[in-house]
């Protein structure tokens, strides 16, 4: 994949070869949030967590910058993540959509997780330059529905674990290796999880002044069978 890494001394390109994905779940910092999070998907009948939190192995090909998402029927729905990159030693962040099937994540998690592409966008960020204030970045997401946007999620990464907490916990489960993404949580959905027409997501840090945004449409097939 070709990403424009935005550094604080200018843009500059960078080929990732991406060969493993982990889509990391329940990441909540804050208990209460998380435990919002978890009752929300159990009203969609998406049983509780084993532990928190989970690290789910997905086809590395399912991440991508995508202008849609085809999904079978109209259940999915997108979810903004940071996302943390591995290449040549180096960590990147960026910010990705954990677009899901809502009915097949009520029988099998795992599942669901590899029925659908995961957006991201195509632009990253040195970890480095952002760790010291990672606490200030924000993550927003809109959906369309009824013809307009609407915010659907909107918070501190403060939400999530950050970065070493996270990868910290990981390691017990999959290695961060060069080639590796890892989409790190994400947060309630306002209004409740559901799906829509469009969705858009964003990574904000109002530190530095700059975002990475992607954004894209949810496209249903039919059921048939």
């Amino acid at each position: 994949m070709r990403f424009t890494v935005q550094t604080q001394a200018g843009p500059r390109s960078l080929d990732i070869d991406i060969d493993r994905l982990v889509i990391a779940g329940w990441t909540g910092r804050d208990v209460q949030a998380m435990e919002h999070h978890i009752q929300e998907l159990e009203a969609l009948g998406i049983p509780r967590p084993a532990r928190t939190p989970m690290f789910y192995r997905v086809a590395a090909a399912r991440l991508g910058v995508f202008d849609s998402v085809q999904s079978p029927g109209e259940a999915s729905s997108g979810e903004v993540e940071f996302m943390l990159l591995r290449h040549a030693g180096r960590v990147y962040v960026g910010v990705a959509s954990d677009h899901t099937d809502r009915e097949v994540e009520a029988y099998s998690v795992t599942v669901s997780k590899q029925m659908c592409d995961k957006p991201c966008a195509d632009t990253l960020w040195p970890l480095e330059e952002v760790h010291a204030h990672w606490d200030r970045l924000l993550l927003h997401s809109w959906i369309r529905e009824h013809g307009r946007m609407t915010r659907y999620q909107s918070g501190p990464a403060t939400t999530m674990l950050d970065p070493a907490a996270l990868l910290e916990d990981m390691a017990g489960f999959e290695p961060f290796e060069n080639g590796t993404a890892v989409l790190g949580g994400t947060l309630a959905a306002i209004g409740g999880v559901r799906p829509s027409e469009r969705f858009e997501f964003e990574l904000e840090d109002p530190l530095l002044k700059r975002s990475i945004r992607g954004g894209y449409d949810i496209v249903p097939l039919p059921l048939r069978g």
